[in-house]
């Protein structure tokens, strides 16, 4: 039988992701399947503190195994932004198309397109906590490439690629993606 996580997550693109790449190994359940709605204000000044946050919150209500991940986009030139600021980059509501506009505007000109997507995931496991982290470099587009996944991959090319995250298929992405990158790591820690 498999082993039941709660992803403490209701992004519907998130969490596709991580059963294309757990789906095998456990029964990943999202946060509406165990009747949890309310949105978990994310207020660290971390990945950390944020996955951190997120993780806490689920097990403190429902005494489960659970983990959660924050991600976001580091570019160089920024001082490494958006960073934890990420999904909501260019305001609230969250908007894709509005955060890639406003990294494109505040790059225009900018010869250094270094950037890396870092992926930090807690998981607090029969009552401990584990981190784990992943990251994967590459350089951001002058223009979108490409319509799969979700966020910034239209923009973002990583090393040794020529092509958009956003022009991979889910099986090419999540074999180098930051996610999986972290989630492997959580995948060698826990229990056969």
């Amino acid at each position: 039988m498999k082993q039941k996580l709660v992803v403490a997550s209701n992004n519907k693109h998130k969490i596709e992701e991580i059963k294309f790449i757990l789906a095998d190994r456990f029964e990943l359940v999202s946060m509406n399947d165990i009747g949890y709605t309310e949105d978990i204000v994310e207020d660290g000044d971390s990945f950390i503190e944020n996955a951190l946050i997120k993780a806490r919150t689920i097990h403190q209500k429902y005494n489960c195994n659970c983990f959660a991940d924050d991600s976001g986009l580091m570019i160089e030139a920024l001082n490494d932004e958006p960073g934890v600021y990420s999904a909501r980059y260019a305001g609230e509501p969250t908007n894709h198309e509005n955060n890639i506009d406003k990294v494109l505007q505040k790059l225009q000109g900018i010869k250094n397109r270094a950037a890396k997507f870092v992926t930090v995931i807690a998981l607090i496991l029969e009552g401990e906590e584990y981190l784990f982290e992943g990251e994967i470099k590459g350089s951001i587009r002058e223009s979108r490439s490409g319509t799969n996944g979700f966020g910034y991959d239209p923009i973002f090319e990583p090393e040794f690629h020529h092509i958009t995250f956003a022009e991979m298929n889910e099986q090419e992405k999540s074999a180098i993606s930051h996610r999986a990158r972290a989630l492997a790591k959580m995948e060698m820690a826990l229990p056969k």
